[in-house]
């Protein structure tokens, strides 16, 4: 997996916690510790706009199917909907009662769920009057670190080591227990399989149907922070930050470490890298950094 770095992202002031390409891939939105989200167009490195109203760091982002919105998520324990063409906030949600670490929308963008360090998942209506919640769920005994969002099913990864996976149309939970703290948990785009990073340095992946451990990938080093892992849209390989500033990248069926470039530095100069994000159908990525940078590799 040959990967060159071909763009920098520059402009955050301070750490960036997050990247999330939307549904095209044409643009991608980070946000960061500077309380902005900034969408950016990766193939010549421009910030198409920058969008301002939290208080607090950014630490999640969901854009949604239409790409006309996406909601944002940070320690000012709010949610906020914006407008992507005119950069201003459409809704506001609060009500957690600590920092939201992650979000995502459902099918049609009527609804965002968040996960909170306030250990709950909420479901707020976008298009509703009221500003509560219209669902919590409060089966995570620690801070909810992850969640993702597909048409039928909501995944969310807690610090207390389990993978809930929530059926809504069926109203059911299938609970799972990995036994270290997860802080990035997500679907394979088949949605067959879970790829789960946890703080003992190591990222595995799951049968969804059964709970089945079908790999393990280890080489990283992740034993203090969140880092959000990803698969490559092909599902062909498993790509990870590094708290050394390495993304990695292993062979989603050998296990296998197959590549490891320096992106944010090496060994005690190397970088937090926070996230990876996959372009939805390019084999291209975004890295996030403690360092303030975002890179864009490719093939």
């Amino acid at each position: 997996m040959k990967m060159q770095k071909v763009m920098t992202l520059q402009g955050h002031q301070g750490a960036v916690n997050v990247a999330e390409f939307n549904k095209s891939g044409e643009y991608v939105a980070t946000g960061g510790a500077d309380r902005s989200v900034k969408l950016w167009n990766p193939q010549s490195g421009l910030c198409v706009k920058t969008y301002s109203g939290h208080g607090k760091e950014v630490l999640g982002i969901a854009i949604s199917p239409d790409n006309t919105k996406f909601a944002s998520v940070g320690g000012d324990k709010a949610a906020v909907l914006w407008d992507v063409a005119t950069g201003r906030s459409i809704r506001k949600f609060t009500g957690h009662g600590a920092r939201i670490n992650d979000v995502g929308f459902n099918f049609d963008a009527s609804v965002i769920v968040t996960g909170s360090y306030d250990a709950t998942v909420r479901f707020w209506d976008c298009r509703a009057q009221s500003y509560t919640p219209i669902q919590i769920l409060s089966e995570a005994k620690d801070s909810v670190s992850s969640i993702q969002v597909t048409k039928q099913e909501v995944l969310s990864a807690s610090i207390d080591g389990k993978l809930r996976v929530y059926d809504i149309r069926m109203g059911m939970c299938n609970v799972d227990d990995v036994g270290h703290s997860i802080t990035s948990a997500r679907f394979s785009n088949d949605e067959n399989c879970i790829l789960a990073s946890t703080l003992d340095g190591v990222i595995r992946l799951f049968d969804k149907e059964n709970g089945e451990l079908l790999a393990s990938y280890k080489g990283h080093k992740n034993t203090d922070y969140k880092i959000i892992s990803t698969l490559s849209n092909d599902d062909a390989y498993v790509v990870s930050g590094s708290e050394d500033g390495r993304i990695c990248f292993w062979d989603l069926v050998e296990g296998t470490m197959v590549n490891s470039i320096a992106a944010h530095g090496t060994g005690a100069m190397g970088k937090l890298v926070t996230s990876v994000t996959y372009h939805p159908t390019d084999d291209t990525l975004i890295t996030t950094s403690t360092d303030g940078l975002c890179h864009v590799y490719s093939k």
